[in-house]
């Protein structure tokens, strides 16, 4: 079992940085895939940034470039990294993990096994 709490959303001005953190706690966490999503009112669940647990990393085309996820196994946490800002960045984000055997990234929140509470992002204009 995994538990997973994310922290360090906040409101931000286009163009401004935020990093956002997400603690977990259970086995085997370095073993896991840790990936970021994020979800808007009325818009489905979006894959934002991966990280398997042997250091490759994936991120959606509407972050490339901007934002970057590093994880900490010594610390059990994983970071999103948000830089240049957009208002359409704004939604909750979710950190989740994914219990796998292979070294590869999915965006399918399907595949994923468990899921933090979220934290809020506004980006005013």
């Amino acid at each position: 079992q995994v538990q997973l709490v994310e922290s360090g959303g906040g409101l931000v001005q286009a163009g401004g940085s935020l990093r956002l953190s997400c603690a977990a706690s259970g086995r085997t966490f370095s073993s896991y895939a840790m990936g970021w999503f994020r979800q808007a009112p009325g818009k489905e669940r979006e894959f934002v940034a991966g990280r398997s647990w042997s250091g490759n990393t994936y991120y959606g085309d509407s972050v490339k470039g901007r934002f970057s996820i590093a994880r900490d196994n010594a610390k059990n946490t994983v970071y999103l990294q948000m830089n240049s800002l957009k208002p359409e960045d704004t939604a909750a984000y979710y950190c989740a993990a994914e219990r796998t055997s292979v070294a590869i990234v999915t965006t399918n929140p399907h595949d994923y096994d468990y899921w933090g509470q979220g934290t809020q992002v506004t980006v005013s204009s």
